[in-house]
């Protein structure tokens, strides 16, 4: 049986999860980002239970298919400019729709109903808290993140970064407080 569980950003998030249904003696096959499937099917006061002590820690049963969607398309976007090293050379609505088998104008009309923002600022949103990751370790030049991210120019992302921040990502890069925002927040 397969779950689906809303906030997951991260190998601490899994990590957070796997210990709640540690705790709660639900074994798992796996616990990936968004996604947990048990070697079991549980009752439904264990699911309450178990929905409950994941709202405690910051995440949520998903239980509709719409907002298993929206989980799905963050998944994929958080995990393809987080966790890749190159990012799809293709329109991002083109590679959403490939990777969700689903049409991009149907996505963005249930993100932007069920998030408040269009995926395309969601997009810019996780780009810019990865540049700012990226600053941060100070191993890649200004041009070459904006070469990984699929910037056309660093003056595009330096424009797009002071219009997210505020800040240009030279002042940023030097400042002594980095203010990187919890992905899940995002």
């Amino acid at each position: 049986m397969m779950l689906f569980v809303r906030n997951m950003v991260c190998d601490r998030c899994k990590a957070a999860v796997s210990a709640v249904f540690r705790e709660l003696k639900i074994n798992t096959n796996s616990v990936e980002l968004g996604e947990v499937t048990l070697a079991d099917k549980p009752g439904q006061p264990q699911l309450e239970q178990l929905d409950a002590a994941l709202r405690a820690v910051g995440f949520e049963l998903i239980d509709d298919r719409k907002g298993r969607l929206i989980e799905q398309l963050k998944k994929v976007v958080m995990s393809t400019i987080h966790n890749q090293e190159e990012q799809p050379r293709i329109k991002y609505s083109e590679f959403l729709a490939q990777q969700l088998h689903q049409e991009y104008t149907y996505l963005s009309k249930l993100f932007s109903e069920v998030e408040g923002i269009t995926i395309e600022q969601y997009i810019i949103k996780q780009k810019i808290e990865k540049v700012k990751e990226l600053l941060v370790y100070d191993e890649l030049s200004l041009s070459e993140i904006a070469d990984r991210l699929s910037y056309s120019s660093v003056a595009h992302l330096s424009a797009q970064f002071k219009k997210v921040t505020g800040l240009t990502p030279g002042f940023y890069k030097n400042k002594s407080i980095h203010d990187r925002i919890p992905l899940d927040k995002v």
